[in-house]
């Protein structure tokens, strides 16, 4: 039965379960339409294209973590934040693989507007506030965001994968992830440029 009353946001929210499902770089208009019950055509009354659907649910996605990490790691500081921030990345990650696949894959920047700015700058802000209790400064502090960024990325990444075969509990595999990252932000930086200002950008995978 064809669904009545679709709206754009009805369209790109079952786009983004269907990514979740399907995969995001495996989600076609066709397959959508299938799931809602209509024609492809009548999708294009909603979405103008694929690549509009797909930066839909990128910007969903993105609003979506930043929304969960900020909750986690709200009046957290030091280990503690870095814990709550990570704990969140991984569960969301985890729980929405087409989403963060959407999040995770480096921008278009010709398509890139000021929401989709704000938006990043906004997830970028909570990672620095995680690491504020370390006392980071300048370029220092994007080496930690980088560092971060990156031992999160790929451990979910891998994980949801099925990349971790040997039998080794992977939540006992994690921990020692945070506790080794928590160590070194601890001991501080070994030496380089301390000033500078921290990268206002935010992109999973990006080069900030």
């Amino acid at each position: 039965m064809p669904r009545a009353g679709l709206a754009p946001a009805a369209v790109i929210e079952a786009g983004a379960a269907l990514a979740d499902e399907v995969g995001f770089d495996r989600l076609t208009m066709g397959l959508l339409a299938e799931r809602l019950g209509v024609r492809t055509p009548s999708l294009y009354k909603h979405v103008d294209s694929l690549e509009a659907l797909r930066r839909g649910i990128t910007l969903q996605a993105m609003r979506d973590f930043r929304d969960a990490v900020a909750r986690a790691a709200v009046g957290q500081s030091g280990p503690a934040a870095v814990r709550a921030f990570a704990d969140a990345y991984r569960r969301w990650a985890l729980d929405h693989p087409g989403r963060y696949a959407s999040v995770a894959r480096a921008p278009d920047t010709s398509a890139q507007d000021e929401e989709y700015r704000r938006v990043s700058n906004d997830a970028m802000q909570i990672m620095y506030d995680v690491l504020a209790g370390f006392e980071l400064h300048g370029t220092h502090a994007v080496d930690a965001a980088r560092v971060l960024r990156a031992s999160l990325h790929g451990f979910a990444s891998v994980e949801a994968a099925g990349g971790f075969g040997l039998p080794r509990d992977v939540d006992r595999s994690y921990r020692f992830l945070l506790d080794t990252m928590i160590a070194g932000l601890q001991h501080g930086p070994t030496g380089g440029e301390a000033g500078g200002t921290a990268s206002q950008e935010f992109h999973p995978t990006a080069t900030p």
